[in-house]
């Protein structure tokens, strides 16, 4: 864990840097949701009567849940059905899971130490607004993120780039000065395609392999945190 004279430090020097903001994933970056977004969904196909396995469904989380049903039930989210399942998919994970999510570990530290350095720090997420509002109380991020955008904000969903695009406007940085922070392939070929590089933390549960085009992988935000003057962040 970070020190409050580690946070306290000025890091005025750092804004020659060539990195000044950072996009953030949330689920499996920030918090351990995964799992637990991964069995509502099955829960919820189940009960609509198009059950889906788990382990089938699971590699899936990180993408946009359009691309999920559409995938794993050739179901059109703007669809009455699509619309069922993912309201009721919505319900279970904020009324069943959510009460139990922890933050990843060093979420909370990695976030103070990113505003200390002068980052600017916006949300990037596939979630829906109610669903990010509670995932950011989780991991502390309260105060500490800039900006957000979520798939209520674009048509097309990770990994298409639209989140990404967003992001970047609200961020009003150039791409060069901006890197992703996230935790599937979803973040990093989102990111890609809108000219981000990214930093992968494996944390969400994808190996190595998975993760192959990040500029860099650590294990969660404290190993990034406990790293970071090593980073790609910093020049």
């Amino acid at each position: 864990m970070l020190t409050s004279n580690e946070l306290s430090v000025d890091w005025s020097h750092n804004q020659m840097n060539a990195i000044r903001g950072l996009l953030l994933d949330v689920d499996g970056t920030l918090v351990e949701s995964n799992d637990e977004h991964a069995h509502a969904w099955v829960q919820a196909l189940s009960e609509g009567g198009r059950p889906v396995r788990y382990e089938t469904l699971r590699p899936l989380i990180g993408m946009g849940g359009d691309k999920l049903l559409r995938k794993v039930a050739d179901v059109s989210a703007d669809s009455p059905e699509g619309k069922r399942l993912d309201d009721r998919r919505r319900q279970i994970f904020l009324q069943a899971f959510v009460p139990l999510l922890r933050p990843c570990r060093g979420a909370k530290q990695l976030l103070q130490l990113l505003k200390s350095r002068g980052l600017r720090l916006v949300v990037a997420s596939s979630a829906k607004t109610r669903e990010l509002e509670k995932l950011l109380q989780v991991c502390g991020a309260e105060g500490l993120i800039d900006d957000q955008t979520t798939s209520d904000d674009v048509d097309r969903s990770k990994p298409d780039p639209d989140i990404i695009h967003v992001a970047l406007r609200k961020i009003d940085l150039p791409a060069h000065e901006v890197m992703m922070l996230g935790d599937t392939p979803y973040d990093i070929e989102a990111a890609s395609k809108a000219g981000i590089r990214t930093i992968a933390l494996r944390s969400g549960g994808w190996k190595d392999a998975d993760l192959a085009g990040a500029a860099a992988i650590y294990d969660d935000p404290e190993d990034l945190a406990r790293n970071f003057d090593t980073s790609p962040l910093v020049d």
